[in-house]
């Protein structure tokens, strides 16, 4: 069993971040797709319906105008962050590192506990960009980051444990073959990013306003 942290960093709030609803078409190699994953389509329905969950629970929220200006280009970083979920999830599967649905929920528990309650942590999370149905997600991802930080011997509190997790995601990212609609831009693989987003994985997503 990994160290869990008790609370999430920004890096899982930044691989969910994101803004305005973005459409089009894939490249003619793949046609519909907003990028390619290791052979595996991440479609333009399948961008524009995780990125239609956040707009929904935002205009639902009481300051709800306000999310919406401060998650602006939720495409690209929703977007973003899709792809990176399935480097860290083959980055940590190679690791041996699992999760279980306990080990998230533990931890959910724990949060809404400190959080005052599950509304709160679910308020607090919506500020971040990430609606209720994907907190579950988020807590897993930075669970996966942790355990493969963990099996590696990167410490994340220390500059050089993020260069180490860095370039071992890095090496992931290259093997697995990404392929990136031009309409939402290029992935870096040294930098495991969306080059447009200007997000790095280690850093908060930008809260810049992208008009469609």
């Amino acid at each position: 069993m990994f160290r869990r942290r008790t609370a999430l960093s920004v890096t899982a709030a930044a691989l969910l971040a994101a803004s305005p609803l973005l459409t089009g078409c894939g490249t003619d190699a793949h046609p519909g797709a907003a990028a390619v994953v290791d052979g595996q389509r991440i479609t333009v329905g399948q961008l524009q319906a995780r990125v239609k969950d956040v707009r929904d629970a935002q205009d639902k929220a009481p300051q709800g105008a306000q999310l919406v200006e401060n998650s602006g280009r939720l495409g690209l970083s929703t977007l973003n962050s899709m792809i990176f979920e399935r480097i860290l999830e083959r980055g940590a599967k190679d690791a041996g590192v699992k999760v279980t649905e306990r080990d998230v929920q533990q931890w959910r528990t724990a949060a809404e506990q400190r959080a005052g309650g599950a509304d709160r942590l679910k308020a607090m999370w919506l500020q971040q960009a990430v609606p209720p149905g994907r907190i579950d997600a988020v807590v897993r991802n930075q669970l996966l980051l942790d355990g493969l930080a963990q099996r590696i011997g990167a410490d994340r509190s220390q500059p050089q444990g993020q260069q180490q997790l860095g370039e071992s995601l890095a090496k992931t990212s290259r093997d697995m073959g990404i392929d990136v609609n031009p309409r939402y831009g290029k992935w870096d693989d040294r930098q495991v990013i969306l080059a447009e987003t200007k997000d790095p994985w280690i850093s908060k997503a930008s809260t810049d306003r992208q008009q469609t």
